[in-house]
């Protein structure tokens, strides 16, 4: 008696579903319900793949003064003018980008590792220890932004590092009442109540049930921040607090000799202003379209928390 086992062919064109790219389709509908998001989301990309890619899409250094090119208007050769040392505006504004977004992405992911610490640690331990880190964090709210910023340099001294720290202590004191009014949202599930009865430790309900429920809400802190710091950060350069020359900001750029030469040369001044509006603008906009995205309440959903 043989086994016998019969194999039944299957078509090719049955057996091969047709392919679809999930990305692209994912893309296409953000960029029909949202489409100043995507202009964001373009402008966004556009930025960070200016910074990462300075040397080779600017066509001269940021401290390269081209012989014979000095207060040039904009031309073919040089596409944003030149300024008051013959220097390359556009080169300039490319190598900016760079500063921009390392200060912003920086600074906001600092913020966010503060905030999420603060907020997430306040609401869970509650009692004395969140009376106390309350009272501190109203405190610092209650002086001027600009006033501690300048402060802190002041202190500190001018360069990246040093004004990536005063940033993120800056926004990490609002954003963690926001994360704290999160976090204690989520610790009124049942499913929190559930896991302290099982016997789970401190760190399972914050890592398993806690932070994955305020997870959101940190991220929509972060995605609209971002447009907030670089327009501090061009500020703080303006007013000489920011990245020392001869490295271009955007803010930098704005003072000095763009403000001197804004009358004999007016593209001095406009092209660095037009990089922080767009920069700013696009930020905002990608911002917002992620928070209603991420949000059930403003896109229609239902959202279920994890636990």
């Amino acid at each position: 008696m043989t086994n016998s086992v019969q194999s039944i062919a299957i078509p090719e064109t049955a057996a091969r579903a047709p392919w679809r790219p999930r990305a692209l389709l994912v893309a296409a509908r953000f960029c029909r319900r949202k489409p100043l998001g995507a202009i964001g989301a373009v402008i966004v990309v556009g930025l960070i793949l200016m910074a990462i890619f300075a040397d080779r899409i600017a066509p001269y250094s940021y401290e390269e003064s081209v012989r014979g090119a000095r207060m040039r208007p904009p031309s073919a050769q040089f596409w944003m003018g030149t300024d008051n040392l013959g220097r390359d505006i556009w080169s300039r504004v490319v190598y900016g980008a760079r500063i921009s977004v390392t200060v912003g992405f920086a600074t906001v992911a600092l913020t966010t590792v503060l905030a999420t610490f603060i907020g997430v640690s306040s609401a869970y331990l509650g009692g004395a220890y969140d009376i106390v880190v309350q009272r501190v964090v109203d405190a610092w709210m209650s002086f001027p932004a600009l006033v501690i910023v300048l402060s802190m340099l002041a202190a500190l001294g001018p360069g990246l590092l040093n004004l990536i720290l005063a940033l993120s202590i800056l926004g990490a004191a609002g954003a963690s009442r926001v994360i704290r009014g999160a976090a204690l949202s989520t610790m009124q599930n049942p499913y929190v109540e559930a896991a302290r009865a099982l016997g789970s430790g401190h760190g399972r309900v914050i890592l398993r049930h806690l932070l994955p429920n305020v997870v959101a809400t940190i991220i929509i802190l972060a995605t609209i921040g971002l447009g907030t710091v670089i327009l501090a950060e061009s500020a703080l350069s303006f007013l000489g607090f920011g990245i020392p020359p001869p490295y271009p900001s955007w803010g930098g750029m704005l003072s000095g000799s763009g403000r001197s030469f804004m009358y004999r040369a007016p593209w001095m001044a406009l092209f660095p202003g037009a990089a922080i509006s767009l920069a700013v603008f696009g930020f905002n906009m990608f911002g917002d379209a992620f928070r209603d995205l991420l949000d059930p309440r403003l896109r229609g959903g239902g959202g279920r928390p994890t636990g």
